[in-house]
């Protein structure tokens, strides 16, 4: 990397102490039509040679860390949405012994259990954008402390009120897993490495959902429900307290903010700038505030390629807490097992989920590379589209295999496959889905995946509400029918209008600041 003035006017960047000294030694000999100069709305004259930016070998740049370390980070993040997801369905086997010693409805019991992830609606809307303006580090941290308290406190709940708002107010804090982690994984690995590092991180989470509901059904048979809460607590603690030794700042954008405060401050010339700050002249940190917390609505709102992947997601994830929120009373009313029993069938949709998120991630590196060498317009976002096709027609499969094998009584082992094989085809779908919004809003990973949130946890909220009077109404074989029918009626005309429409979609919202 150069150090000279004219090397760092040359490449846009000063990141080293031997460019500073060049540059404030031979700044100001420079003449007017050797330097660029920015003008921005505001009227403001910025100078190109003083902007600071990351150089190829920058080692502050989360993209050039080790890749140890950003294995490191992928495994925090990973380790604090698993113990997320798994509070989310944890209560699934306990919804019956809850109901009953807090004096509460079926649907009360239900709420209880979805309430957490109507939070996460609303959560990722300020989690997202916050980590956008203070730095991904700060909120992930705050919010994994909020999550903690909240958690505990729902052991201690006594009451149907007390327990769905803390149930609420834990799972806002949750719901920092649902924004901040693709943010981050988006900080540290890039478009060639997507598809694996994602795979990889899923893969402790995706556990999650399978894991809560087992261990709570055994806590449930030979303890008291609270011991759910309390436990997980615990590991949270330990969990959080290992991602203080690994959890570095990552978001480029903040990192530069204070790169160039710090030029700032140590040479005493005003002019070092990053390009944020460019966009931001003048505005005060009220204005900073609003533009940022209103980013994922206005992506939902303006941005047709969030709009889709946001109604793809939603029913995906809707449909995936359809099936949990009944798999467990099913094998209990219809094949006489125990709630310990019953629990241990979530190892299927735990299987289906693990093998399509490791399945997605190899394959979608590989999809990429080839498409991108042949297509000559380098690594476009729709290179991610034909990944979602497995995906589109496993979960109908298995819907209708579950739903029918339930309905005459079939060996419980022939359910469980159903059961897998409509969570592989929700897992390589979502996955691919990430990877795609994550291409597409490359500087606004954390809001994109805000936006897309909202209608997913709604659907994820609303889902399981119905799930018992839908099965009693239709029985399981056309209740599933249905769901299925609605799965790929849906996701099989999207994927096409992305596929052939994606990019001039895009086109139509250059900018997602």
């Amino acid at each position: 990397m150069k150090t000279t003035t004219e090397g760092v006017m040359q490449q846009g960047h000063v990141n080293n102490k031997e460019g500073i000294r060049d540059v404030e030694k031979n700044a100001p000999e420079q003449s007017q039509d050797q330097s660029k100069h920015i003008t921005d709305s505001n009227g403001i004259v910025w100078h190109e040679a003083f902007l600071v930016t990351f150089g190829a070998e920058d080692a502050d740049n989360p993209l050039n860390w080790s890749t140890k370390f950003k294995w490191g980070v992928t495994a925090a993040v990973s380790g604090m949405a698993f113990v997320r997801i798994m509070v989310s369905t944890m209560m699934a086997p306990a919804i019956g012994t809850i109901a009953s010693e807090l004096h509460m409805s079926t649907p009360e019991a239900f709420m209880a259990l979805s309430v957490y992830l109507l939070a996460a609606v609303f959560g990722p809307l300020f989690i997202g954008p916050l980590s956008e303006v203070y730095g991904r580090k700060a909120i992930f941290h705050a919010a994994s402390v909020w999550f903690l308290v909240w958690n505990l406190f729902c052991g201690f709940a006594n009451s149907k009120g007390l327990l769905i708002a803390t149930r609420l107010l834990a799972g806002f804090g949750a719901s920092a897993a649902y924004s901040l982690a693709y943010g981050v994984l988006g900080d540290v690995w890039p478009p060639e490495r997507r598809g694996r590092s994602v795979s990889l991180y899923l893969l402790i989470p995706l556990t999650g959902a399978a894991i809560g509901p087992i261990v709570a059904g055994f806590i449930v048979e030979y303890s008291t429900w609270r011991w759910m809460f309390w436990s997980t607590t615990i590991l949270q603690v330990v969990l959080e307290a290992l991602s203080l030794l690994v959890l570095n700042e990552s978001y480029a954008p903040f990192l530069l903010r204070k790169r160039a405060e710090k030029l700032r401050k140590d040479t005493g010339n005003s002019r070092y700038h990053a390009t944020i700050e460019m966009r931001e002249s003048g505005r005060s940190t009220m204005w900073k505030l609003r533009r940022s917390l209103s980013r994922p609505l206005r992506l939902l709102a303006f941005h047709p390629i969030i709009q889709i992947q946001a109604i793809l997601s939603g029913i995906s994830y809707g449909l995936l807490y359809f099936a949990l929120a009944s798999f467990s009373s099913l094998h209990v009313s219809a094949y006489g097992e125990s709630v310990a029993m019953s629990g241990l069938h979530y190892i299927a949709i735990c299987v289906g989920s693990i093998l399509g998120s490791q399945l997605c991630g190899p394959l979608m590196d590989y999809a990429y590379k080839r498409l991108k060498s042949h297509s000559g317009d380098g690594g476009v976002p729709e290179l991610r589209i034909p990944i979602l096709l497995p995906g589109v027609f496993f979960t109908p499969i298995g819907f209708l295999l579950y739903g029918w094998a339930a309905q005459y009584r079939l060996h419980w082992l022939i359910v469980d496959i159903g059961a897998a094989l409509l969570a592989l085809g929700m897992q390589i779908f979502d996955t691919a889905l990430h990877a795609y919004i994550m291409d597409a809003y490359p500087e606004h990973i954390s809001s994109a995946s805000a936006a897309t949130q909202v209608l997913r946890s709604l659907l994820a909220f609303a889902f399981p509400l119905f799930s018992d009077e839908l099965y009693k109404t239709l029985g399981y074989g056309w209740g599933n029918s249905l769901m299925a029918f609605l799965s790929i009626g849906i996701t099989l005309p999207a994927t096409g209008i992305l596929w052939r429409y994606g990019a001039t979609l895009r086109a139509r919202r250059e900018s997602s600041y």
